[in-house]
C-alpha cells in the first residue's frame, strides 16, 4: 500500500511540475501604475463632498468621505483639519481621534489658525481646558479677530474659573460680531456664578434683544434667576413653560451642563424644576 501511494504522489507531482509553468505564465501579475493625478482628484472630490455634507449637518456621512479623502491625501493639512473637525461633530463624537488627526495637520501647517482652533475644540471636548486655551490662543495670534475662536477661548477660561478673562474674550467676540448673542448669553452665565444675579439677568435679556427671537436658553435662565432671588413661581414658570415647550432639551440637566451652566445656576434650576408647576410640565415632555 505504501509503494502504491508513493507512486501516485510522484505522478501527481510530475503532473504539477509540468503544468506549473503554464499556470505561472497565465497568472503572471501585472502591477498597474498608480495614477497620482487621479488619486489627487478623487481625494479632493471626496473632501468637497464631505464639506458640503457637513454644511447640511450630515456629519456621519461627511466623516466617511473625509476618512477616504485622508487616505488618498495623507499629507493634505486641509483634509486632515476637516477630518478632525468632523470627528467632533458626528453623532458619536471621537475627540481622541480628532486630536490625533489635528496634531498631524498642525505638524504639516503650523501656521494654520483654523487647525489651532479645531484642536482647541477637541481638547475642550476632553475637558482639557488648559490645553484647549493654549491651542486657541496660538490660533488667535495668527487670526485675532475670529469671533468664534474668541468665544471658544472665553468658554475655556470660564471652565478654568478665570472669570474676568472669560468675560473679556466674550466681549471681544461681540465687538467683532455684534449679532453674536451666545457670547452675551455666556457673560450672563459667568456673572451668575460670580454672584451677580441682576447683572446675569441683564445680559440674558440683552441676548434675547440681539437674537430678536425667543431663544430658549436665555429665557429659561431668566426664569430660573428670577425664581432664585424670590420671585413667585407663577411669575417665573410661565416664561419657563413656553421656553421648554419650544425646546425640551433644556429640561435635561445634563444638557444644561453641556451648555456650560455652572454649579450655582444648576442648583437653582433643580430647585425650580422641583416645583409642582414645572414637575407637571416635565412629566409631559
Amino acid at each position: 500500500m505504501l509503494k502504491r501511494i508513493t507512486f501516485s504522489l510522484l505522478l501527481l507531482l510530475g503532473a504539477w511540475s509540468q503544468a506549473k509553468p503554464a499556470v505561472a505564465q497565465a497568472l503572471l501579475p501585472y502591477t498597474l501604475p498608480l495614477d497620482q493625478e487621479r488619486l489627487q482628484a478623487d481625494g479632493e472630490s471626496l473632501a468637497r463632498d464631505a464639506a458640503q455634507l457637513a454644511q447640511f449637518q450630515q456629519y456621519d456621512e461627511a466623516l466617511a468621505r473625509a476618512q477616504l479623502s485622508a487616505q488618498l491625501l495623507p499629507g493634505n493639512a486641509d483634509v486632515l483639519a476637516l477630518l478632525g473637525s468632523l470627528y467632533l461633530q458626528v453623532s458619536n463624537p471621537q475627540p481622541a481621534e480628532a486630536i490625533a488627526v489635528l496634531e498631524k495637520a498642525k505638524a504639516l501647517q503650523p501656521e494654520n489658525p483654523l487647525v489651532m482652533f479645531a484642536l482647541g475644540s477637541a481638547y475642550f471636548s476632553q475637558a482639557d481646558y488648559m490645553q484647549a486655551a493654549q491651542s486657541i490662543e496660538s490660533g488667535l495670534k495668527l487670526e485675532p479677530d475670529n469671533a468664534n475662536a474668541l468665544f471658544d477661548l472665553g468658554n475655556a477660561y470660564y471652565k478654568l474659573t478665570r472669570y474676568d478673562q472669560a468675560i473679556a474674550q466674550y466681549e471681544k467676540a461681540i465687538a467683532n460680531d455684534a449679532s453674536f448673542w451666545p457670547a452675551v448669553n455666556n457673560i450672563g452665565l459667568v456673572m451668575y456664578e460670580s454672584g451677580d444675579v441682576d447683572g446675569a439677568i441683564a445680559q440674558w435679556q440683552k441676548a434675547l434683544d440681539i437674537a430678536a427671537s425667543e431663544e430658549t436658553e436665555p429665557l429659561l435662565a431668566i426664569s430660573v434667576a428670577n425664581y432664585s432671588r424670590g420671585a413667585q413661581v407663577a411669575d417665573s414658570s410661565n416664561t419657563a413653560v413656553a421656553a421648554l415647550e419650544r425646546d425640551p432639551r433644556y429640561a435635561d440637566i445634563d444638557f444644561l451642563k453641556e451648555n456650560l451652566w455652572g454649579e450655582q445656576l444648576i442648583a437653582a434650576t433643580e430647585q425650580f424644576f422641583s416645583t409642582p408647576t414645572l414637575q407637571d410640565l416635565l412629566a409631559q415632555l
